[in-house]
């Protein structure tokens, strides 16, 4: 576990690279100047996988929470290293994922079975589905939820969502990525369409408030001047 800042804390719950992945959890009721605890809502981003290097209620107890203070759970995507972790630990809470990415889990969207990632969705969706007994819930884009905001980012999965917080965080799950300091795209063999992938990083940079701390899925969290290092990207890409 790794405070961020006050209110914020990196999960630091995956392996090794590639198979490194980072949840995040976010408490609105801390206030960011002093620290002061006035009550509010808990947010958890993101779950690793099921069987994580470190667990994923051990990394929660390391900052000071226990599941039940969770009031939500926002998923950026359905993959194993973002979701699977919801098979570990039980949530009393609604579980928001992007519509098309629940379309996908339940069924009602077939991916193309030719494509490389859709043959592995078709496969995972059958063995490592979400719990059934959750309270799930589809995202739109531009949907408010509590103080964030969904920005449908398709590309690397079809329902792929960042989620900007108004204060000042985006939590970016694998629209980017963070290599030696720096915003990077995932590589298409993890992802749907590149092209599209790198629309939605243009068109988040265009669309989305600024934010100062840029949390990523993989790597290392950005702290500062987030929404400048994704305009930069968004230029280049």
């Amino acid at each position: 576990m790794r405070c961020l800042r006050e209110d914020l804390w990196l999960l630091e719950l995956g392996w090794s690279a590639p198979l490194g992945s980072n949840a995040y959890l976010i408490d609105d009721g801390i206030d960011t100047e002093t620290g002061d605890q006035s009550g509010g809502d808990v947010t958890l981003i993101d779950t690793g996988y099921r069987y994580n290097r470190r667990s994923l209620e051990g990394e929660l107890e390391a900052a000071g929470y226990v599941p039940d203070d969770i009031d939500r759970v926002l998923l950026t995507h359905y993959d194993l290293d973002h979701t699977w972790g919801l098979d570990s630990v039980s949530f009393d809470c609604p579980v928001y994922l992007g519509e098309r990415d629940v379309a996908l889990v339940e069924g009602t969207w077939d991916p193309p079975i030719t494509h490389h990632k859709g043959l592995f969705h078709r496969a995972a969706r059958q063995l490592f589905s979400l719990p059934a007994d959750i309270d799930l819930h589809g995202v739109s884009d531009e949907q408010q939820i509590g103080r964030f905001t969904a920005y449908h980012t398709p590309g690397h999965n079809p329902g792929h969502t960042v989620y900007i917080h108004d204060a000042g965080v985006a939590f970016l799950g694998d629209l980017l990525w963070e290599t030696d300091g720096e915003l990077t795209t995932p590589f298409w063999g993890d992802s749907y369409d590149m092209r599209q992938l790198r629309e939605s990083v243009r068109d988040l940079a265009y669309r989305c408030p600024p934010f100062g701390v840029a949390c990523i899925g993989h790597g290392t969290p950005i702290t500062d001047r987030g929404y400048e290092r994704l305009q930069t990207l968004a230029e280049e890409v």
